[in-house]
């Protein structure tokens, strides 16, 4: 099967929506389907190599308290067309289907089969915020879309709210190849100390103020402990490195964005790893590359993350927001080894049930119901 996989964000920086497509077609690409990847690129991908097809440059744009780094350009079409009419694909896949420019032009000019993946949850959509017109265009180029995926129940739901229809869910999956509890972790933070990680952007919805405040409170009666932050962030780092050093926080190390494939080396350095988001994780992607490594997660009780973690199971869930409780957590966590290490073993066991081979499956079984649909509906014209 000839198979595109459209990003409508940077596929030169790291996120959700990228990391999903590259596993995705690392999976096909496996299986004998010829895959290619189709974003915008603010530099060049040299990891997938002729299987990158770069269309658009990107550009920060602020989109439901986060920044996403999108093409914006009405200028795309005739390239688009060029690459269809060269390709030929059987299906094209279309992450976040409705996030301009690229993914819309794509369905509006609808040169092959079009499946769509909603993998959003939370917040107040950018396409809210136009007028009936636009609204009304959305629903004509949505309805062109032959399958439609929601990534969870909390990503169901919300865009149900707005174009209701038939979805599967498909959820994200984790690369326990990738991902395990054999990798090396990093010597430099090896000397006894209880490591404390927090992998995410630093956004304010992904909770990272919370964490360090929970983190004051423990510090001064558990000084044997060590909060380690990995991750991409400039603008809010500088006033969480601002907080450490008014309270005098001691062993906060700062690591900033970390390469893919030092993030295992990461979670295998840590004793607990700490997900304190507020809301809007449609999916717990990050519990589940923590716990494929054998590492007990502590994570806000919101439903993204839920979907994936059962309290007292793999972890521990605390109210989002809350840094007294989220204190109390990891001070338990770090006075029982036990329970630690009985967390990490049932996480090791739940993160399999989402590794990417049997994820890409089911997203196969979906393009092959999706094309025997558009066949009989044919037939019967």
């Amino acid at each position: 099967m000839k198979i595109a996989l459209v990003s409508p964000y940077d596929f030169a920086s790291p996120g959700g929506v990228v990391s999903h497509i590259s596993c995705l077609e690392q999976q096909f690409t496996r299986l004998g389907h010829d895959v290619k990847i189709i974003a915008p690129a603010s530099k060049a991908v040299y990891t997938s190599g002729d299987r990158f097809i770069r269309i658009g440059t990107p550009r920060p744009i602020p989109v439901s308290g986060s920044v996403a780094r999108i093409t914006i350009s009405l200028r795309l079409e005739s390239q688009i067309k060029e690459v269809f009419e060269r390709e030929q694909f059987d299906i094209c896949h279309l992450h976040e289907p409705l996030m301009p420019t690229l993914c819309t032009t794509i369905l509006r000019l609808k040169k092959s089969p079009m499946v769509g993946t909603f993998h959003a949850s939370g917040g107040k959509p950018w396409y809210t915020m136009f007028s009936p017109i636009a609204k009304w265009y959305l629903n004509r180029w949505f309805r062109k879309l032959d399958g439609r995926i929601a990534v969870s129940e909390v990503a169901l739901s919300y865009v149900n709210k707005y174009f209701p229809a038939d979805y599967a869910i498909i959820p994200n999956g984790v690369d326990t190849l990738h991902f395990h509890d054999k990798v090396t972790p990093f010597d430099n933070f090896n000397d006894g100390k209880t490591n404390i990680l927090f992998v995410g952007r630093l956004e304010k919805r992904k909770g990272f103020d919370y964490l360090l405040e929970a983190y004051r409170l423990i510090k001064s009666d558990i000084t044997d402990c060590r909060l380690i932050q990995v991750g991409p962030g400039v603008r809010l780092r500088k006033k969480y490195e601002k907080y450490v050093r008014q309270y005098g926080l001691p062993d906060v190390s700062f690591r900033g964005y970390s390469p893919y494939n030092d993030l295992p080396r990461y979670y295998q350095t840590a004793d607990i790893v700490c997900f304190p988001a507020t809301g809007r994780e449609s999916q717990g992607i990050v519990l589940l590359e923590a716990m494929s490594v054998g590492k007990p997660v502590i994570a806000s009780n919101i439903d993204g993350y839920t979907s994936v973690l059962t309290d007292g199971v793999e972890g521990i869930t605390v109210p989002p927001r809350d840094s007294r409780q989220l204190a109390e957590a990891i001070s338990r966590l770090i006075r029982n080894k036990h329970l630690r290490q009985q967390m990490g073993s049932r996480g090791i066991h739940r993160a399999k049930q989402f590794d990417w081979p049997t994820i890409a499956a089911k997203v196969l079984d979906l393009y092959s119901n999706t094309l025997n649909n558009i066949k009989q509906s044919a037939a019967k014209t």
